[in-house]
């Protein structure tokens, strides 16, 4: 295929595949897309690791790195929040209430094996909150210093020390837009690329939807763009480029892959769920995303309990707890099984069989070029 996108980057299929696991990105790029690893969760040791691992699967094929760094965070006028600064400014009550939650859904505590064994983590690295620019700073420096040919932003406009880093060193850089506004914003501080993330997304995401926001940005901006959300075939990709879309942005359909690092529990409930079973919840990180509907998103949203907090203070509340839930969950008919639960797209409606990352990319191939052979036929006279 030939698009502005498959052009920029050198890859055969506009299909961008977001992850925080390595072998999905490594599968697909080895497919003919383009794996972006979310390096959100990794320390900078793990993520040296990741990418040196996804360097040598891959060879001299290109691959991405996604960055969250919000436009507005918590502590910016002070230079970032630490990670003792946001703990002192978590209220008891939240505390409490997450504690009672654990309580009563007789999540047991981890243990000091179990903690040591986490490689993983959203509740900070090296001292610093995350998803702050602080954190995000080292982590560019290392995509960068290995053969990273994307980068992307996924909360507003990148600041501009990531967008100068980025061009200085050649690569090219992309950032999510949930509104034609943001888009706008996003091409004058220097982005090559735009995701016009709808709704239906999962993660963090905003209000409307992919059938309208995805036009509504492509005539807003004059460099290409992505379609994202609800995106997991064929005919939804061959949608997105009919609405005005040079390629697609797909992130929740590798959650149910061979390859996926999700977790057992979670991937069992995201094969049996359907488009309805998600929702969009400040639940987990403090702003609106899109996750699995479970016993935890049911708790923060009763009428008697804690609004969440803002971002970061809401991911270090949560982030624990998380832990300690997805260390019991494997237990079938356990509370912590009912609380489990992880961010999804609507198109978990159709994850229902596992399958390899590689088919994954080769189904929507196949029923893209099916799809838009039927329009052509429909155009004859």
């Amino acid at each position: 295929m030939k698009t502005a996108a498959t052009e920029m980057l050198n890859i055969e299929f506009p299909i961008f595949a977001f992850s925080h696991c390595r072998d999905v990105v490594a599968a697909v790029t080895k497919a003919g897309g383009l794996g972006v690893l979310g390096a959100v969760g990794h320390s900078q040791e793990q993520l040296e690791i990741d990418l040196d691992w996804i360097e040598d699967e891959i060879g001299d094929l290109p691959y991405g790195v996604d960055l969250i760094v919000p436009a507005k965070y918590a502590g910016d006028g002070d230079g970032g929040y630490t990670l003792d600064d946001i703990r002192a400014l978590i209220p008891d009550t939240h505390k409490e209430f997450v504690e009672d939650i654990l309580r009563r859904y007789e999540v047991p505590e981890l243990t000091d094996a179990d903690a040591a064994a986490d490689g993983r983590t959203i509740d900070g690295n090296d001292g610093n909150a995350p998803f702050s620019a602080n954190s995000a700073g080292p982590q560019l420096e290392i995509a960068l210093a290995h053969k990273t040919a994307f980068v992307a932003n996924a909360l507003g406009s990148p600041p501009q020390f990531l967008i100068d880093r980025v061009k200085e060193e050649g690569r090219l850089v992309g950032a999510l837009a949930g509104r034609a506004v943001h888009a706008e914003r996003h091409q004058a501080a220097g982005v090559d690329l735009i995701i016009a993330q709808g709704s239906e997304a999962g993660g963090h995401t905003g209000e409307i939807g992919s059938m309208v926001l995805i036009p509504e940005i492509v005539d807003a901006v004059d460099i290409p763009v992505l379609g994202a959300g609800g995106i997991g075939r064929g005919r939804q990709m061959a949608a997105a480029m009919a609405l005005g879309a040079q390629g697609v942005w797909c992130g929740s359909v590798w959650l149910t892959t061979d390859e996926a690092e999700t977790h057992p529990t979670v991937k069992k409930k995201f094969l049996a769920a359907n488009s309805s079973d998600t929702m969009r919840s400040r639940s987990l990180t403090g702003k609106h995303a899109r996750m699995l509907k479970s016993a935890w998103t049911e708790e923060w949203a009763r009428e008697d309990t804690p609004e969440p907090l803002g971002m970061p203070l809401q991911s270090i509340v949560s982030a624990g707890a998380q832990r300690r839930i997805a260390r019991a969950s494997h237990t079938e008919g356990s509370g912590a099984e009912q609380l489990a639960n992880y961010f999804v797209g609507q198109i978990v409606g159709t994850m229902n069989q596992p399958k390899s990352a590689g088919q994954v990319v080769m189904d929507m191939i196949e029923e893209f070029i099916e799809a838009t052979e039927s329009l052509a036929v429909q155009l004859e006279t």
